[in-house]
């Protein structure tokens, strides 16, 4: 290959590389040449590669998202938002440097805020309903299965997205009588979802000054 063609080659790669975020093996396939011919004309001309965590942000990036925010908010959806965001602030689940993964987690044991959270999740971040979880905390002396029954008809969740529930051993008889329904966990799997609640929570405190 002479001087010319292998720089046109090479503008190519960089365009398909930088801008439009291709990786080695997907530039390869678009210039119908091999991958190590890609990498090592970027070696050659001191081209960076992305290291482990780039990339892995950049498919994280690409991917397609599991949810579609509501982009224009009456008056209404503004205040249903504002709850949304205050509530996970105050009962949800927060950023843990110690673990690489972010689901959406919000607990409570009252159905009106369960509803409400979910009103949220459901009409301002336009979440996919197959995704909702629910994750029910109860003690041994209560009836399981009415409770999920009990959370299915608050949520509008089916029980086949219940996860295994947590029950823990009652020492007492009256034990579970400040929470004579259990306490649930609404949970959603998705990273942007997570940060872009916890942006929007920065947001609100920033335009409080707080």
């Amino acid at each position: 290959m002479d001087k010319l063609s292998e720089n046109l080659l090479l503008q190519k790669i960089k365009s398909l590389y930088y801008e439009k975020k291709l990786s080695t093996r997907e530039v390869a396939e678009e210039l119908n040449i091999s991958r190590w011919r890609v990498i090592h004309l970027m070696r050659k001309n001191n081209l960076k590669l992305r290291n482990y965590k780039e990339a892995n942000l950049v498919r994280f990036l690409k991917s397609a998202k599991s949810f579609k925010p509501k982009s224009r908010l009456s008056l209404l959806d503004q205040k249903l938002k504002i709850a949304g965001i205050m509530l996970y602030w105050a009962e949800g689940a927060k950023r843990n440097p110690n673990r690489r993964w972010y689901t959406l987690d919000f607990a409570n044991s009252n159905p009106e805020m369960i509803k409400l959270f979910l009103k949220f999740l459901r009409e301002i971040c336009g979440v996919s309903e197959e995704k909702l979880r629910v994750y029910l905390y109860c003690f041994d002396n209560q009836d399981i299965e009415e409770l999920k029954r009990y959370w299915s008809r608050v949520t509008n969740i089916p029980s086949k997205q219940f996860l295994k529930p947590y029950i823990r051993k009652s020492l007492s008889s009256h034990a579970n009588n400040k929470m004579p329904y259990g306490l649930v966990h609404i949970r959603y799997c998705d990273k942007r979802l997570f940060m872009l609640i916890e942006k929007w929570i920065k947001e609100y405190l920033r335009e409080l000054n707080i």
